[in-house]
Protein backbone atom coordinates (compact mmCIF):
# COMPACT_ATOMS: atom_id res chain seq x y z
CA UNK A 1 0.00 0.00 0.00
CA UNK A 2 1.34 3.79 -1.13
CA UNK A 3 2.86 5.40 1.89
CA UNK A 4 1.47 8.91 2.62
CA UNK A 5 3.79 11.42 3.64
CA UNK A 6 3.69 15.19 4.72
CA UNK A 7 6.63 17.37 4.50
CA UNK A 8 6.63 20.83 6.30
CA UNK A 9 8.22 23.63 4.53
CA UNK A 10 8.12 21.80 0.93
CA UNK A 11 8.43 25.81 -1.23
CA UNK A 12 12.29 25.89 -0.63
CA UNK A 13 15.54 24.54 0.23
CA UNK A 14 15.24 20.42 1.86
CA UNK A 15 11.74 20.36 1.77
CA UNK A 16 11.17 20.95 -2.25
CA UNK A 17 13.76 18.26 -2.98
CA UNK A 18 12.41 15.88 0.19
CA UNK A 19 8.82 16.35 -1.74
CA UNK A 20 10.14 15.93 -5.03
CA UNK A 21 12.42 12.92 -4.05
CA UNK A 22 9.63 10.55 -2.29
CA UNK A 23 6.57 11.83 -4.70
CA UNK A 24 8.92 10.27 -7.79
CA UNK A 25 10.01 7.03 -5.49
CA UNK A 26 5.83 6.71 -4.96
CA UNK A 27 4.93 7.65 -1.80
CA UNK A 28 1.77 9.84 -1.93
CA UNK A 29 3.20 13.26 -0.85
CA UNK A 30 1.62 16.46 0.86
CA UNK A 31 3.57 19.55 0.87
CA UNK A 32 3.16 22.27 3.53
CA UNK A 33 3.76 26.07 2.43
CA UNK A 34 2.83 28.97 4.09
CA UNK A 35 0.85 31.24 0.95
CA UNK A 36 0.56 29.15 -1.74
CA UNK A 37 -2.15 31.08 -3.62
CA UNK A 38 0.18 34.40 -2.99
CA UNK A 39 3.80 34.71 -2.39
CA UNK A 40 4.29 30.73 -3.33
CA UNK A 41 1.55 30.61 -5.92
CA UNK A 42 4.38 29.56 -8.16
CA UNK A 43 5.94 27.15 -6.53
CA UNK A 44 2.98 25.56 -5.35
CA UNK A 45 1.67 25.14 -9.03
CA UNK A 46 4.88 23.69 -9.46
CA UNK A 47 4.84 20.73 -6.91
CA UNK A 48 0.74 20.33 -7.53
CA UNK A 49 1.68 19.49 -10.96
CA UNK A 50 3.75 17.00 -10.19
CA UNK A 51 1.52 15.08 -8.06
CA UNK A 52 1.62 16.83 -4.56
CA UNK A 53 -1.05 17.87 -2.76
CA UNK A 54 -0.86 21.25 -1.47
CA UNK A 55 -1.75 22.50 1.51
CA UNK A 56 -1.37 26.08 3.48
CA UNK A 57 -0.01 25.81 6.89
CA UNK A 58 2.05 28.17 8.89
CA UNK A 59 4.11 25.82 11.64
CA UNK A 60 3.49 29.41 14.46
CA UNK A 61 0.21 29.21 14.21
CA UNK A 62 -1.80 26.49 16.27
CA UNK A 63 -5.49 27.15 14.16
CA UNK A 64 -3.47 26.59 11.04
CA UNK A 65 -1.59 23.57 12.23
CA UNK A 66 -5.00 21.93 13.29
CA UNK A 67 -7.02 22.87 9.74
CA UNK A 68 -3.95 21.70 7.56
CA UNK A 69 -3.79 18.39 9.45
CA UNK A 70 -7.69 18.13 9.21
CA UNK A 71 -7.73 19.39 5.63
CA UNK A 72 -4.88 16.39 4.20
CA UNK A 73 -5.98 13.91 6.33
CA UNK A 74 -9.43 14.51 4.78
CA UNK A 75 -8.11 14.48 1.40
CA UNK A 76 -5.88 11.43 1.78
CA UNK A 77 -7.67 9.50 4.45
CA UNK A 78 -4.12 8.72 6.50
CA UNK A 79 -0.84 10.07 6.73
CA UNK A 80 1.95 7.65 7.48
CA UNK A 81 4.92 9.48 7.90
CA UNK A 82 5.07 13.25 9.32
CA UNK A 83 8.53 15.03 7.76
CA UNK A 84 9.14 18.43 10.32
CA UNK A 85 11.50 20.29 8.07
CA UNK A 86 10.70 23.73 8.10
CA UNK A 87 13.06 26.17 9.71
CA UNK A 88 14.83 28.94 9.68
CA UNK A 89 18.48 29.86 10.43
CA UNK A 90 19.87 32.74 12.89
CA UNK A 91 22.62 34.87 12.50
CA UNK A 92 24.67 37.34 15.07
CA UNK A 93 26.12 37.42 18.74
CA UNK A 94 24.60 35.04 20.72
CA UNK A 95 24.44 38.25 23.26
CA UNK A 96 22.76 40.68 20.62
CA UNK A 97 19.82 38.12 20.16
CA UNK A 98 17.08 39.39 22.76
CA UNK A 99 14.12 36.94 24.25
CA UNK A 100 11.57 38.31 21.42
CA UNK A 101 14.25 36.98 18.95
CA UNK A 102 14.79 33.83 20.63
CA UNK A 103 11.03 33.66 21.01
CA UNK A 104 10.74 33.87 17.06
CA UNK A 105 12.79 31.35 16.02
CA UNK A 106 11.46 28.66 18.91
CA UNK A 107 8.13 29.48 17.80
CA UNK A 108 9.66 28.15 14.25
CA UNK A 109 12.32 25.73 14.88
CA UNK A 110 11.05 24.12 18.17
CA UNK A 111 7.20 24.79 18.79
CA UNK A 112 6.43 24.56 15.39
CA UNK A 113 7.79 20.79 15.69
CA UNK A 114 6.18 20.35 18.72
CA UNK A 115 2.77 21.78 16.88
CA UNK A 116 2.46 19.60 13.88
CA UNK A 117 3.81 16.56 15.76
CA UNK A 118 0.98 16.65 18.34
CA UNK A 119 -1.62 17.42 15.43
CA UNK A 120 -0.63 14.21 13.91
CA UNK A 121 -0.19 11.50 16.80
CA UNK A 122 -4.03 11.11 17.58
CA UNK A 123 -4.04 9.86 14.29
CA UNK A 124 -0.97 7.83 14.14
CA UNK A 125 -2.10 6.37 17.75
CA UNK A 126 -5.32 5.17 16.22
CA UNK A 127 -3.50 3.41 13.56
CA UNK A 128 -0.90 2.11 15.75
CA UNK A 129 1.89 2.89 13.27
CA UNK A 130 3.83 5.77 12.00
CA UNK A 131 7.09 7.72 11.27
CA UNK A 132 8.10 10.79 12.76
CA UNK A 133 11.47 12.40 10.64
CA UNK A 134 13.08 15.51 12.84
CA UNK A 135 15.75 17.52 10.31
CA UNK A 136 18.13 18.49 12.32
CA UNK A 137 21.48 19.61 11.76
CA UNK A 138 24.87 18.46 12.66
CA UNK A 139 24.53 22.05 15.21
CA UNK A 140 22.24 19.64 16.98
CA UNK A 141 25.21 18.14 18.17
CA UNK A 142 27.67 20.89 18.68
CA UNK A 143 27.95 24.22 17.54
CA UNK A 144 29.62 26.84 15.37
CA UNK A 145 29.64 30.93 16.62
CA UNK A 146 27.33 33.02 15.68
CA UNK A 147 24.28 30.88 14.95
CA UNK A 148 23.72 30.88 19.20
CA UNK A 149 19.62 30.83 18.90
CA UNK A 150 19.33 28.34 15.36
CA UNK A 151 22.07 26.17 17.76
CA UNK A 152 19.80 26.42 20.91
CA UNK A 153 16.57 25.20 18.97
CA UNK A 154 18.43 22.17 16.90
CA UNK A 155 19.73 20.76 20.67
CA UNK A 156 16.47 21.43 21.27
CA UNK A 157 14.90 19.32 18.58
CA UNK A 158 16.92 16.45 19.28
CA UNK A 159 15.77 16.75 22.39
CA UNK A 160 12.17 16.48 21.28
CA UNK A 161 12.88 13.76 19.36
CA UNK A 162 14.66 11.20 21.94
CA UNK A 163 11.61 11.93 24.08
CA UNK A 164 9.07 10.82 21.27
CA UNK A 165 11.29 8.14 20.39
CA UNK A 166 11.16 6.33 24.17
CA UNK A 167 7.63 7.87 24.63
CA UNK A 168 5.97 6.16 21.35
CA UNK A 169 8.21 2.94 20.41
CA UNK A 170 5.46 1.04 22.21
CA UNK A 171 2.61 2.42 19.85
CA UNK A 172 3.93 1.71 16.81
CA UNK A 173 5.24 5.24 16.47
CA UNK A 174 9.17 5.57 15.41
CA UNK A 175 10.90 8.99 16.05
CA UNK A 176 14.06 9.68 13.80
CA UNK A 177 16.42 12.62 12.86
CA UNK A 178 17.91 13.45 10.13
CA UNK A 179 21.35 16.17 10.70
CA UNK A 180 22.63 17.53 7.51
CA UNK A 181 25.86 19.39 7.47
CA UNK A 182 26.20 22.80 5.27
CA UNK A 183 24.65 22.55 1.91
CA UNK A 184 24.34 25.36 -0.68
CA UNK A 185 20.21 25.90 -0.41
CA UNK A 186 18.48 29.43 0.20
CA UNK A 187 19.38 28.90 4.05
CA UNK A 188 20.95 32.23 3.92
CA UNK A 189 18.58 34.19 2.36
CA UNK A 190 16.51 33.85 5.11
CA UNK A 191 18.21 34.16 7.86
CA UNK A 192 17.12 36.11 11.55
CA UNK A 193 19.59 38.74 12.75
CA UNK A 194 19.89 40.02 15.94
CA UNK A 195 17.87 43.00 16.95
CA UNK A 196 19.93 44.48 19.77
CA UNK A 197 22.43 46.53 17.64
CA UNK A 198 24.14 48.18 20.37
CA UNK A 199 24.84 44.67 21.98
CA UNK A 200 26.55 43.77 18.75
CA UNK A 201 28.43 47.15 18.33
CA UNK A 202 29.56 46.36 22.16
CA UNK A 203 32.19 43.67 20.27
CA UNK A 204 33.80 47.15 18.74
CA UNK A 205 36.15 45.74 15.87
CA UNK A 206 34.62 42.39 15.92
CA UNK A 207 31.06 43.10 15.12
CA UNK A 208 30.76 42.59 12.34
CA UNK A 209 32.47 38.94 12.75
CA UNK A 210 29.20 37.08 12.08
CA UNK A 211 28.43 38.73 8.96
CA UNK A 212 32.52 38.22 7.22
CA UNK A 213 32.07 34.55 8.66
CA UNK A 214 29.06 33.43 7.15
CA UNK A 215 30.25 35.50 3.73
CA UNK A 216 32.98 32.67 3.32
CA UNK A 217 30.21 29.88 4.19
CA UNK A 218 28.12 31.08 1.08
CA UNK A 219 31.55 30.89 -1.31
CA UNK A 220 31.55 27.10 0.20
CA UNK A 221 28.58 26.69 -0.36
CA UNK A 222 28.80 27.91 -4.42
CA UNK A 223 31.87 26.18 -4.90
CA UNK A 224 32.10 23.83 -7.65
CA UNK A 225 33.02 20.89 -5.62
CA UNK A 226 30.06 22.37 -3.11
CA UNK A 227 28.27 18.99 -1.84
CA UNK A 228 24.89 18.76 -3.67
CA UNK A 229 21.65 19.10 -1.09
CA UNK A 230 20.28 16.38 -2.72
CA UNK A 231 22.46 14.45 -0.76
CA UNK A 232 20.17 14.81 2.06
CA UNK A 233 16.90 13.99 0.35
CA UNK A 234 18.06 10.96 -0.92
CA UNK A 235 18.65 9.95 2.96
CA UNK A 236 15.40 10.52 4.03
CA UNK A 237 13.94 8.19 0.84
CA UNK A 238 16.80 5.77 1.66
CA UNK A 239 15.84 5.69 5.65
CA UNK A 240 12.06 5.30 4.84
CA UNK A 241 13.06 2.39 2.51
CA UNK A 242 14.71 0.74 5.58
CA UNK A 243 12.85 -2.27 7.38
CA UNK A 244 12.01 0.42 10.21
CA UNK A 245 14.02 -1.70 12.85
CA UNK A 246 17.14 -1.87 10.64
CA UNK A 247 16.57 2.47 10.95
CA UNK A 248 19.33 4.27 12.98
CA UNK A 249 17.82 6.96 15.19
CA UNK A 250 20.14 9.37 13.37
CA UNK A 251 21.35 9.93 10.19
CA UNK A 252 24.00 12.16 9.25
CA UNK A 253 24.08 13.48 6.03
CA UNK A 254 27.24 16.10 4.87
CA UNK A 255 29.35 16.26 2.29
CA UNK A 256 32.62 18.32 3.92
CA UNK A 257 34.04 15.29 5.73
CA UNK A 258 32.05 15.68 8.94
CA UNK A 259 30.03 12.65 8.64
CA UNK A 260 32.53 10.41 10.43
CA UNK A 261 33.44 12.77 13.53
CA UNK A 262 29.48 13.66 13.87
CA UNK A 263 28.24 9.46 13.46
CA UNK A 264 31.36 8.88 16.44
CA UNK A 265 29.23 11.13 18.82
CA UNK A 266 25.81 10.11 17.77
CA UNK A 267 26.97 6.52 17.99
CA UNK A 268 28.63 6.87 21.51
CA UNK A 269 25.13 8.73 22.78
CA UNK A 270 23.29 5.61 21.27
CA UNK A 271 25.52 3.66 23.37
CA UNK A 272 24.79 5.85 26.35
CA UNK A 273 21.35 5.62 26.01
CA UNK A 274 21.16 1.59 25.58
CA UNK A 275 23.52 1.07 28.86
CA UNK A 276 21.07 3.39 30.94
CA UNK A 277 17.58 2.16 29.40
CA UNK A 278 19.29 -1.17 30.13
CA UNK A 279 20.12 -0.34 33.80
CA UNK A 280 17.07 0.84 34.66
CA UNK A 281 15.11 -1.93 33.04
CA UNK A 282 13.77 -0.09 30.24
CA UNK A 283 15.43 -1.11 27.34
CA UNK A 284 12.29 -2.23 25.54
CA UNK A 285 11.15 1.49 25.03
CA UNK A 286 14.74 2.05 22.54
CA UNK A 287 13.01 -0.73 20.11
CA UNK A 288 9.80 0.05 18.04
CA UNK A 289 6.77 -2.29 18.56
CA UNK A 290 5.40 -2.75 15.42
CA UNK A 291 1.99 -5.03 14.93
Amino acid sequence: MTQTVLVTGSNSGFGYLIANTLVNAGYQVIGTMRDPEGRNASIASELNAKGIKIIDIDVTDEQSVAAGVELALAQTGKIDILINNAGVGTLGWQESFNIDDFKRVFDINVFGVQRMTRALLPHMKQRGSGTLIQVSSILGKFVLPFLGSYNATKHAVEGLAENYRVELSQFGIQSLIVQPGGFGTDFGANLLRSSDTQATQSYGEFADAPEQMWAGTEQGHDADDAPSPQMVADAVLNLLQTTPNERPFRTTVDGTGLNPIIESVNQATEEAMQHIYGLYGMKEMLELKQR
